[in-house]
């Protein structure tokens, strides 16, 4: 891509703009045990970047249980995770920072995420930055959640800018699919400790962080 315009830059919210997917992993990780599920907190890190309905249908489809009833286990999670991020979210490193260099370069920002509207306006709410997003999009209502590439297909329709021309910022191996799928620039961020994952190659580049994005994008895209 570096011969190709840049028109838009696409994050993901959890674990890119804002440190949830912990929270994510301990609602999910308790919710399961509480209903007998006999998986361990590592058994989370399988279902990250997927939608809370299709969480839920994932262990239920692995580890059936009585009285099924998604919407309602899928909320309690949800309430949880958003609590958690009105009283202590905090952003993860260099979120502002990369916010204002696009909007300097005169990039569009879009956000494209699986969690529900109620996350994502409880992030923008507590991390004060709705005002950087020229398209926010949730997958909660779509067909499908990531890693399907409707949501940021229908972020870059939104922003008017071509697929081929936008970077999508992901933490999850599901989002790169979508992202991929989506024929976008696919640029991994994972947490700390999956970083030497050999997944992440499917990405177009790996970042530690936000603080490098700025570097990374004037080093190898051609404005």
């Amino acid at each position: 891509m570096t011969a190709s315009r840049l028109s838009a830059i696409i994050f993901d919210m959890d674990g890119i703009l804002i440190d949830s997917e912990p929270t994510w992993q301990k609602a999910e990780y308790q919710t399961m045990r509480d209903l007998g599920l006999e998986i361990s907190f590592e058994d989370t890190l399988q279902t990250t970047g997927l939608r809370i309905d299709q969480v839920v249908s994932y262990w239920y489809q692995r580890f059936p249980w009585d009285n099924y009833d998604n919407n309602l286990i899928a909320g309690q999670i949800v309430e949880q995770v958003a609590s958690y991020i009105l009283k202590e979210g905090a952003p993860m490193p260099g979120v502002i920072d990369a916010l204002n260099y696009c909007r300097e370069r005169e990039l569009k920002i879009g956000l494209a995420t699986s969690s529900s509207h109620a996350i994502v306006d409880a992030v923008l709410q507590k991390l004060d930055i709705k005002h950087y997003f020229d398209s926010v999009q949730s997958a909660e209502h779509l067909a499908y959640g990531k890693p399907h590439p409707e949501v940021y297909l229908n972020c870059a329709k939104e922003l008017v800018v071509c697929p081929t021309e936008c970077i999508a910022v992901e933490d999850s191996f599901n989002g790169l699919v979508a992202a991929r799928a989506a024929n976008m620039q696919a640029l991994a961020i994972p947490a700390q400790e999956q970083r030497l994952d050999t997944k992440w190659v499917i990405a177009h580049q790996q970042l530690d962080d936000l603080t490098e994005l700025p570097e990374y994008l004037e080093g190898k895209i051609k404005f």
